[in-house]
């Protein structure tokens, strides 16, 4: 039987729809009007189309949003600057910097200086504690968002057995502490994989849901994965060129030979991407919503 798809395009679409009536109501009821800020330096062609993107939502949801593109050789201490400004601008309850950032910028120097009830990214060291102790105020995006499909998918998190494989400070590490809290859409026994994992594919077979994040093009076949599991691919690789000119996507996971053996599965592209943008613009909601201590 062919795996039933999910569809991060679609649970994407309520959230968005949940968010703007939120933000409406919180404009009409006390004149709130959740405010992003993004700070984009250099020119790189992907950060470029990511903060596009997140523009242009955040536009989408009624917010307020102001951009600033910076030249990548801007001086850190001209960084520095415009991140003080944006934390003490009331009309921003939400400050993104985008990385990477230029070789001679410190990456997490500058990070660390976002007022943690601003960091919408959910990852200022503030955030992740409060992350794993299971008092957040703001979740990571993609994590967040891998919680939601597996939420609204129906999918019962409840005892089940997670396997993730890959453990970066973005994915792995944050979706693992999210799924083992004990609340609604988590309480599950959570086994990590990494690079020196000896047989990934044992620990793979045993997962009731598997979330693939290892940066490996179609690393996970049909035979690693356990008969009716709920696969969750969060890769996303570029493997060449299409006849049209567009780069060719996959995700982490063998998603042909996969989908006749999982019960539920997404697919690379459509279906963990479109939720990361999607929970930057809930956390910005709730940024706004925490500033003026609104609950």
């Amino acid at each position: 039987m062919t795996a039933k798809l999910i569809s991060g395009i679609e649970v994407a679409a309520q959230i968005r729809a949940e968010i703007m009536q939120e933000a409406e109501l919180l404009k009409a009821r006390h004149g709130i009007i959740p405010g992003l800020a993004t700070v984009l330096v250099g020119d790189d062609p992907a950060s470029v189309s990511y903060i596009t993107g997140k523009e242009k939502t955040a536009k989408e949801m009624g917010f307020y949003s102001e951009r600033i593109d910076l030249p990548g050789n801007t001086p850190q201490s001209e960084v520095v600057a415009i991140i003080d400004r944006l934390n003490a601008d009331s009309k921003v309850h939400g400050v993104l910097v985008q990385v990477p950032l230029p070789k001679h910028i410190n990456e997490t120097e500058v990070l660390l200086l976002i007022d943690p009830k601003k960091d919408v990214d959910g990852f200022h060291p503030v955030n992740i504690g409060k992350m794993v102790i299971g008092k957040p105020d703001f979740l990571p995006c993609t994590p967040a968002g891998i919680q939601q499909l597996l939420i609204r998918s129906g999918v019962e998190t409840d005892g089940a057995e997670v396997v993730i494989v890959g453990r970066s400070n973005i994915v792995g590490k944050p979706i693992a502490n999210i799924l083992f809290q004990k609340s609604k859409g988590a309480n599950a026994t959570v086994t990590v994989c990494h690079t020196h994992t000896k047989n990934v594919a044992f620990h793979t077979r045993n997962a009731d849901i598997l979330i693939v994040a290892a940066g490996k093009p179609r690393g996970i076949t049909a035979e690693m994965v356990k008969p009716g599991a709920v696969v969750i691919d969060v890769g996303v690789n570029r493997i060449g060129t299409a006849k049209s000119g567009k780069a060719i996507l996959t995700g982490d996971v063998d998603f042909e030979s996969v989908k006749e053996v999982a019960s539920m599965i997404t697919r690379v592209p459509g279906g963990v991407g479109p939720m990361t943008i999607t929970m930057l613009m809930l956390n910005t909601l709730k940024a706004a919503k925490l500033a003026h201590g609104i609950k």
